[in-house]
């Protein structure tokens, strides 16, 4: 058997064969290193039990994105910043590629895997999700761009029937009809009671969600393809992002103005901007947790439940018209949002059918007749 497959010297009194398999955390971040330990900022969550894992994680992900959402709309109601969101998504790019660095250091293996071809790719999209999005807040209510990043599903199923020809069921088409709905009556609401609303805002980030549709696609598979690190992959994209940025800035004369200004108030725009960026990259750490230990079906209702808390926390904490019609129009993207995650999770997702809801009420009729001849 061995002169078969060519093993030279091979012992048959062992019966075993040694294979040497590398270290898991050699190619992941340490943020999460593997299923066995799994550490998020220096927590091993592996000894504990689920609730306290799922507590953390719950805990991690409203801390630090709560606080995240709260510094950027603090930052562009410093009065005369709302020109510069582009040199906001500059300065932001220069933190993600400092902790993407530091965080580098701490992996045994530093070879960058993905070719610098997709991480130019990947950065133009990168620029397009993030500076976009910010830049649409000088237009725009916070809760009404809020409410549009809970509808990525609607570019994303555009761009699958377009571009991959792809066929959905009635229940995406009903989220992604609900969600439009839900859209355009939060933002007619807006128009209606909002002193600083603009058409303008919503293309900037309706532009941003067709980008941020794009860029996970293209992230997880040249995550995949070429096992890279998330480490690596924020350090390559948001430094390459960076130079985009600050070329473009250059070529429009926008960043003598930005600086400045932030020059003038270095406490409330750089102070605010490294807190902001660094509560972002820390929440996407306890949501990969919360995918990786629970499922996407968890983490997508816990991250759209912060998104309802970031609205809410908005109309608390900073002064802003207020009317019905966005519980209304919210609602709707609410529901939409359920029915998109119930569309992909079916066999875990059992929902009472019109039979059974009749047998309930049936039975509940019954034992309401019981008790009142009684």
């Amino acid at each position: 058997m061995s002169a078969k497959y060519g093993l030279v010297g091979y012992n048959s009194s062992r019966k075993h064969i040694s294979i040497s398999i590398p270290s898991s955390t050699e190619v992941m971040s340490p943020h999460i290193k593997s299923v066995e330990e799994l550490r998020v900022l220096g927590i091993n969550l592996s000894s504990l039990s689920a609730p306290t894992q799922f507590f953390i994680c719950v805990a991690g992900v409203f801390l630090f994105y709560l606080i995240y959402g709260y510094l950027q709309e603090l930052i562009f109601s410093v009065e005369g910043f709302k020109p510069f969101g582009w040199y906001l998504t500059l300065v932001q790019f220069g933190f993600y590629s400092m902790f993407g660095l530091v965080e580098l250091q701490f992996t045994q293996d530093k070879r960058r895997r993905i070719p610098g071809k997709t991480y130019m790719m990947i950065a133009f999209l990168t620029v397009g999700t993030m500076g976009l999005s910010n830049t649409s807040l000088g237009y725009l209510n916070y809760p009404t761009q809020v409410i549009f990043k809970c509808c990525k599903l609607i570019p994303v199923m555009i761009g699958g029937v377009f571009i991959q020809g792809k066929r959905y069921n009635l229940t995406d088409v009903s989220a992604a009809l609900c969600m439009s709905l839900g859209l355009i009556w939060f933002t007619l609401a807006d128009s209606k009671v909002a002193p600083n609303f603009n058409v303008t805002g919503v293309v900037l980030i309706s532009l941003a969600l067709c980008a941020d549709a794009v860029i996970g696609n293209v992230q997880e598979k040249a995550m995949k393809l070429h096992n890279g690190s998330n480490s690596e992959m924020v350090l390559y994209s948001y430094s390459i992002g960076f130079i985009y940025i600050l070329g473009g800035l250059l070529c429009v004369g926008g960043l003598g103005p930005a600086v400045a200004f932030c020059s003038e108030h270095p406490v409330k725009t750089y102070g605010y901007a490294f807190f902001f960026s660094l509560t972002g990259y820390f929440g996407i750490s306890f949501v990969l947790a919360l995918i990786k230990l629970f499922g996407a079906l968890v983490a997508v209702t816990v991250t759209t439940g912060r998104k309802a808390m970031t609205i809410i926390l908005s109309f608390m904490f900073f002064t802003k018209p207020f009317t019905f019609q966005y519980i209304w129009g919210g609602l709707l993207v609410v529901f939409g949002i359920f029915l998109n995650v119930y569309s992909k999770n079916k066999d875990k997702m059992k929902l009472p059918t019109l039979k059974d809801v009749r047998s309930w009420l049936l039975t509940k009729k019954k034992v309401r007749f019981l008790s009142q001849n009684v």
